[in-house]
């Protein structure tokens, strides 16, 4: 079998090898250097967003925009270490981007979304809210999707670009919510003493709030009798609480008063 000569190969491996071996191994320390970089630069920057008081989710928001960018940064060195034309793959990547924009819309639609709900904040992560037709509880903002968790303890994603062009109803920003509820009377009894009674239970509930102080008022009439507007305030993390002991505040306040049941009356005449 015919061997390569001596010098032959000598020549080779100092015309070819050593030079790709020491590319390969500049590759590899510019990759771990430069990896090492991005961790402590990402690091910093999330460090300082914190200290300037923004938001947990946007900080982190911020760092993983900024780590996609240093990871295209470094590949497109390493490429460069071996050689190839960095202009023409910045140019491809360009041309790449355009296409898979036109054919993604929907989730770049998804994505600025995404980033106008974290620059504004109508609300955060924690917060209660009503949006894209979902009632729940808000357990992360996502780059693309909002992951909400609702009261019966489902779990549901709702994208970005529609909850930010709906209405938002944010339920936890100010500190206190009112809890509707009514109470129904019979004809003929006395209005001011139900109030007394109903007003005097509501203000023994837990976590009521004692500005604004609850209130009861007469809201309208019906064949069955006077219907009193019947309205605590609470924070929002105790609103069902309230809203049922409410109910059992107005009962027990009926049943003590002994206030019979309401009953519809019509009359009607012959002529």
């Amino acid at each position: 079998m015919d061997t390569l000569p001596l010098d032959s190969l000598s020549t080779f491996v100092v015309a070819y090898a050593l030079p790709l071996l020491w590319k390969i191994l500049g590759a590899i320390v510019l990759w771990i250097v430069g990896s090492l970089v991005t961790r402590a630069v990402l690091g910093a920057v999330n460090r300082g967003l914190l200290s300037k008081g923004l938001d947990a989710t946007l900080a982190a928001y911020t760092g993983s925009m900024l780590g996609v960018l240093f990871k295209l940064f470094l590949i497109l060195a390493i490429l460069g270490v071996f050689g190839v034309e960095t202009t023409s793959f910045a140019a491809v990547l360009a041309a790449a981007g355009v296409a898979i924009g036109m054919a993604w819309a929907g989730l770049l639609a998804n994505f600025a979304a995404g980033v106008f709900l974290m620059v504004l904040r109508p609300f955060r992560t924690g917060d209660m809210i009503t949006a894209a037709g979902l009632t729940g509880v808000v357990k992360e903002i996502g780059l693309f999707a909002t992951t909400i968790e609702t009261a019966d303890n489902l779990v549901t994603y709702a994208g970005d670009n529609k909850i930010f062009s709906d209405n938002i109803v944010n339920y936890s920003q100010n500190p206190v919510r009112r809890v509707d509820r009514t109470a129904q009377l019979a004809h003929g009894l006395d209005t001011a003493d139900a109030k007394r009674r109903i007003l005097a239970k509501l203000v023994a509930i837990p976590h009521v709030a004692k500005i604004p102080a609850p209130s009861v008022e007469v809201l309208d009439f019906n064949s069955s009798g006077t219907v009193l507007a019947v309205r605590p305030s609470c924070h929002n993390n105790h609103y069902w609480d309230v809203y049922f002991a409410t109910n059992e505040a107005i009962a027990a306040a009926c049943t003590e008063g002994g206030y019979p049941v309401p009953e519809k009356r019509q009359a009607m005449r012959q002529i």
